[in-house]
């Protein structure tokens, strides 16, 4: 009996463990799902004005957090440029904890796949948004509602099965 009490708890333990390794890590689920997005008025990068939650309302888009030394933003920032010059997709860049000058010139060695991008450098709209880290990318429905949140550098995978069908159902509803 001294035995089989420990012994319960560590495979009750090693089950817990188990079923923790089969989760997705990138898969870390939003509160702010189904919220309006939330409030803010952060400066616009090069750029002598504020730019405001209510700016992300009134058609789908997607709102990226990226910043000039985030390798991640690197590996995705190819198919931001095509989603954007091919698919038409708007993307409101959120620059996080980078400076202006520091972004700049990474947008003019890169290209520039963003409507706006808003300056976000103490991060503090960030924490409001729940990001992690970046790259993070949210899709935004017309009435400025967070509609998914995908953590890590968008795959074309990614944008097909989920990003895409999300923006089309939003534009055709």
């Amino acid at each position: 009996m001294r035995y089989a009490i420990p012994g319960v708890i560590l495979v009750g333990l090693l089950a817990l463990l188990g079923f923790g390794l089969t989760l997705n890590p990138r898969e870390v689920p939003s509160p702010l799902i189904g919220k309006p997005v939330p409030v803010f008025a952060l400066p616009v990068l090069g750029e002598d004005r504020t730019y405001t939650q209510a700016e992300l309302t009134g058609r789908p888009l997607l709102v990226n957090y990226w910043a000039s030394w985030c390798a991640g933003c690197q590996v995705e920032h190819p198919l931001l440029l095509r989603l954007a010059r091919e698919e038409g997709v708007e993307i409101v860049g959120m620059d996080y904890k980078d400076t202006p000058e520091d972004a700049m010139r990474w947008l003019a060695a890169h290209g520039n796949p963003f409507r706006t991008v808003v300056e976000d450098a103490a991060g503090t709209a960030g924490l409001d948004w729940g990001v992690y880290g970046v790259p993070e990318t949210f899709v935004i429905g017309p009435d400025g509602r967070i509609l998914h949140k995908h953590i890590g550098p968008i795959t074309m995978e990614a944008w097909q099965r989920d990003i895409r069908p999300l923006l089309n159902q939003q534009k055709q509803g």
